[in-house]
């Protein structure tokens, strides 16, 4: 495909446009509570293809918004129906979890009862364990490498489990660890009884898969659309769905979800194209954001061999980003990064590198570590085209990728399908497909500690135990996640938190940008949406 080169100044110019929109709309009036499903809407997702509907989500953290936390219900649940503040962790098919004050690596988890899958099967602790073994146990005759290489990396800290009763399961983890909750939240549960109805073949359960979720798949055509209706039977009667029926359809292209929308072929979109939110507005349609924990970065290898082992080059790549300029390119709706987390974060704390816009001294830097305009570092780095979660993804970067050839850091992209970004990210820097690669664009959530921190930066969460990618060690961080899991005071949890976020920002460890605001745009038949603040978003807030 053709593209017309990009140059910082055009860029720029075509993001003007949303800058006075800012971040509106983050809740909109959910008409009809409590009245019998009605209507349909049809959502526009940015993605090639759709999510796994196995159970465990592919194409990262957005996926679980559209098969996931639809079709499927995790043991700990995160608040979704809240726009004006963070959430919380919430009973999801557990009604209860503690650790046992005798043995603290020890987590029993009471499971709620009555509840039953699409095929009317019973949820209980057998259908638990057998999920747990479908992803961690490669010895089960059920176990699955495609959803494992999802949800394993998201639960390091399972060491075993077993079932106690009917009604209660154990899970044991590798060490005392006080965030293990958090790990919880990406584990969903499919119906073992299903998988053996279809004849024990997980790509037969994709098409009539069953979860304990507020929908159930009507219908899936690849790379196309996927249909879901209400499920009646329920268990959360604040997450029963006000839509009769809700399509996803496959729209990657940014321009083509707009006038997918405009035309009336979608109800809303994500991630509208900056240069047409006037068009939309115009047409009455809405844009809403909201504040969201989720970073556009690079990692940055510190594997032997690699450039970035320089702490010069790794604060002059930090230098070297116009941040405001990529504001402006989305048109207001992102917010500058200067770290992994937003400074109103309790995690944020007060580094002494500050993250800003500095071309001088990033030159400076690039020439004291031997290079320059004229003899630029040369290295490459993975990009994703696309996706949720990746915002103006081919944009931003080509914008970055000028600014830092005027400091003398020339950098390579090789593009790939969201899906692929993905799997070299947790394969780590020193995997054999990445070679010639120092460096890649993913973003993410930073939600919770485990999430936003520990998870890049313990050198035991070095790929393939986790996703390190950079490959990073420092024994201070490294001490600093065991006195973390160790403490069941949140307030210390957030002062050793903060000091570990000084850590890496000093470090340069990340090339940080912006934190997404995560915009959607929704035409007048949409009545009811609620956009939280997190990249789970509860679908059955719809309207």
């Amino acid at each position: 495909m053709h593209r017309t080169p990009l140059t910082r100044r055009s860029v720029l110019a075509g993001g003007a446009a949303l800058a006075a929109l800012g971040p509106t709309g983050r809740a909109l009036a959910r008409d009809g509570a409590g009245a019998a499903p009605s209507g349909s809407l049809t959502y526009g997702i940015s993605m090639t293809d759709l999510p796994l509907t196995t159970g465990q989500p592919d194409r990262g953290a957005g996926g679980y918004q559209f098969t996931g936390l639809t079709l499927y219900d995790p043991l700990v649940a995160w608040e979704l129906d809240v726009a004006d503040r963070p959430g919380k962790m919430v009973p999801g098919l557990a009604t209860a979890w503690e650790s046992d004050p005798a043995d603290r690596k020890n987590w029993t988890f009471r499971l709620r009862e009555g509840v039953t899958f699409h095929d009317g099967s019973p949820f209980d602790a057998d259908a638990v364990i057998w999920n747990f073994d479908k992803v961690l146990n490669k010895e089960a005759p059920h176990f699955d490498q495609r959803q494992a290489a999802q949800v394993r990396p998201r639960l390091p800290g399972v060491a075993s489990y077993r079932k106690l009763d009917a009604a209660t399961v154990q899970v044991t983890t590798k060490s005392v660890d006080s965030l293990f909750p958090y790990q919880m939240l990406w584990f969903l549960i499919s119906s073992p009884a299903q998988y053996e109805r279809v004849g024990r073949d997980w790509a037969k359960f994709a098409f009539q898969p069953s979860g304990t979720g507020p929908y159930k798949l009507a219908g899936l055509t690849p790379r196309v659309r996927a249909e879901f209706v209400p499920n009646e039977r329920y268990w959360n009667p604040k997450r029963m769905p006000k839509l009769a029926k809700l399509t996803l359809a496959c729209v990657p292209e940014d321009l083509a979800r707009v006038n997918a929308l405009l035309s009336g072929n979608v109800d809303l979109i994500e991630l509208p194209a900056p240069d047409a939110v006037p068009r939309l507005k115009a047409a009455g349609m809405r844009v809403v954001g909201n504040d969201t924990p989720h970073v556009w970065n690079y990692h940055l290898s510190m594997a032997e061999g690699s450039p970035w082992r320089d702490l010069r080059l790794r604060r002059a790549a930090n230098l070297a980003v116009d941040r405001e300029g990529v504001v402006q390119l989305m048109g207001g709706l992102a917010a500058p990064a200067t770290g992994q987390v937003q400074p109103s974060s309790p995690w944020f704390g007060n580094p002494s590198f500050k993250i800003r816009t500095d071309m001088d001294e990033a030159r400076k830097l690039v020439e004291a570590a031997g290079y320059s305009v004229k003899n630029p570092l040369k290295t490459t780095f993975v990009i994703p085209t696309g996706g949720t979660g990746q915002m103006l993804s081919l944009p931003i970067n080509e914008f970055i990728q000028q600014s830092w050839a005027e400091v003398g850091i020339q950098v390579a992209f090789r593009t790939v399908e969201l899906e692929v970004a993905y799997t070299g990210w947790r394969q780590g820097a020193t995997d054999p497909s990445l070679k010639d690669v120092s460096g890649g664009n993913i973003a993410y959530v930073t939600s919770d500690p485990f999430y936003a921190m520990l998870r890049f930066y313990d050198s035991r969460q070095i790929a393939p135990n986790g996703v390190n990618w950079s490959h990073y060690r420092n024994s201070e961080v490294d001490a600093l996640c065991d006195r973390i899991r160790n403490s069941l005071d949140t307030a210390e949890q957030d002062r050793l938190l903060a000091r570990m976020h000084e850590i890496v920002v000093d470090d340069a460890v990340q090339v940080w940008v912006v934190h997404d605001t995560n915009p959607h745009a929704l035409s007048p038949r949409v009545k009811g949406y609620t956009q939280a603040q997190h990249w789970f978003q509860d679908l059955t807030t719809l309207a």
